[in-house]
């Protein structure tokens, strides 16, 4: 076994049901990555999610360049392509959210937030790359406290301290004698709550995928020996069943993230009643 538990476990191959070692399955340290570049002790180095969220932040730059820095009446293949995925994120979600009057001035931001998203989650399931990066925490977080801070500066900004606390609060005075509680308990659920869930919920769906990917991956080298052979066929379908069902996820988050990122700015603009 190696001794150092950043190594990613698949790639030990010489460890098998029959060899005499136990299963390497996957953990914690699957998710711990070696800097490239500095020290982790110094916390200035640089890292594989990090290079990953590097390279996907230039991939998408660079597609959507290349689609429409000669944008033409009859588009080619590639503009025609970035023209559908810019339109699905500003008409399905944004328009359908926001309205087109409000809403056109926030579809930059959420078609950015969207394709970032799904490029960090993709890297899960491409060769060499086989890691999301939204797996790390701090990703989800850092796209969620963007959301955070435009909601609540635009909520203060609509309708004032005192409009913005009562869209906070939900101050509703017609709750009588539980408006105190029902105040607090908003309060609570909306800048401490919300963020959270926000951010966990794009990060424990890709954690998890990954950990499944992993252990199916692990698994169907692991059992190849002996009669394991027969499971390891298994798994390896498993795999690829898995593989295919995580494509499907990764759209998903992404496009729950921005959905929920709409809705939060439809709330921070409706008038309180």
């Amino acid at each position: 076994m190696s001794a150092d538990p950043t190594q990613v476990l698949a790639f030990e191959t010489d460890c098998h049901i029959f060899s005499g070692c136990g299963f390497p399955a996957p953990g914690l340290h699957s998710f711990l990555f070696e800097p490239l570049w500095g020290d982790a002790d110094s916390n200035l180095y640089f890292n594989k999610p990090m290079l990953l969220a590097l390279l996907g932040s230039i991939i998408i730059v660079g597609f959507f360049w290349a689609a429409f820095r000669k944008p033409k009446i009859v588009p080619g293949k590639l503009q025609m392509v970035a023209e559908a995925g810019y339109d699905f994120i500003r008409r399905g979600i944004v328009y359908e959210t926001l309205g087109k009057r409000e809403g056109e001035k926030y579809v930059p931001l959420v078609v950015s937030l969207f394709f970032f998203v799904w490029m960090m989650n993709l890297w899960s399931i491409i060769p060499v790359a086989q890691f999301p990066v939204t797996a790390i925490i701090a990703y989800p977080i850092a796209l969620a406290l963007i959301v955070y801070v435009l909601w609540v500066s635009l909520t203060f900004r609509r309708h004032g301290f005192v409009g913005a606390f009562k869209n906070i609060t939900g101050y509703d005075k017609s709750l009588g004698p539980v408006l105190p509680l029902a105040m607090l308990i908003e309060l609570f659920s909306n800048l401490l709550v919300r963020p959270f869930t926000h951010a966990v919920r794009l990060f424990a769906n890709m954690f998890a995928g990954h950990t499944l990917l992993l252990l199916f991956t692990i698994a169907s080298w692991y059992l190849l020996n002996g009669i394991g052979f027969a499971y390891a066929g298994v798994s390896f379908v498993m795999t690829i069943v898995m593989t295919a069902f995580e494509l499907f996820i990764q759209a998903l988050q992404a496009y729950v993230f921005v959905l929920l990122t709409c809705t939060y700015i439809q709330g921070a603009l409706a008038k309180h009643h």
